[in-house]
């Protein structure tokens, strides 16, 4: 069965993205990353928030932009959204409901993993039991304002138990699996 990773790159003070859905900032940071080629290999499907698919992009004007991991990666992606006029698509789908999104997006899986994409969708799947593992690449800047990689006012603390620590001569690699 397949398990669900919330795999994110933030700033050293803790954001995703930069003030207003920035993503621009993080493009120095988009260097060769072994571990990252290696994950892309183990991805069955995406599970992408409905404002993270129309956020800002990385690379945007370039002909990477709209693709995952830069076009690293194509396959099955299933977008958790309220908006239902939307129209899927042969590997968009949009889902209304988190339960049935992430059914399907396991499903769609296989063994790999899910790989969720989106502060707001990783929290829901982490409220629902079924964020299994957290990947934070983490670039040396502070971008001091944005949407932060988990924010849960008043909830309880998550413990995590890393799995693995590396880095590249960019970013830090922080894998760690949700103790449930």
């Amino acid at each position: 069965m397949a398990k669900m990773l919330y795999s994110v790159t933030m700033s050293l003070d803790g954001y995703i993205t930069g003030p207003g859905g920035d993503m621009s900032w993080a493009v120095p940071y988009l260097k060769p990353n072994p571990l990252v080629d290696e994950l892309i290999a183990n991805i069955g499907s995406l599970l992408v928030g409905g404002r993270t698919l129309g956020g800002d992009d990385p690379h945007r004007g370039t002909e990477r932009e709209g693709k995952a991991f830069g076009g690293g990666w194509s396959g099955p992606q299933f977008v958790l959204t309220r908006d239902t006029s939307r129209t899927s698509t042969a590997d968009l789908t949009f889902v209304h409901d988190p339960e049935t999104a992430i059914r399907m997006a396991k499903e769609a899986a296989g063994d790999k993993y899910v790989n969720v994409i989106g502060a707001e969708t990783a929290r829901l799947c982490l409220a629902a039991g079924q964020l299994d593992e957290v990947l934070t690449i983490v670039a040396p800047v502070l971008l001091g304002g944005g949407v932060r990689l988990f924010d849960r006012p008043a909830g309880d603390p998550v413990p995590l138990e890393r799995m693995s620590l590396s880095s590249t001569d960019v970013v830090v690699n922080i894998w760690a699996r949700v103790v449930k």
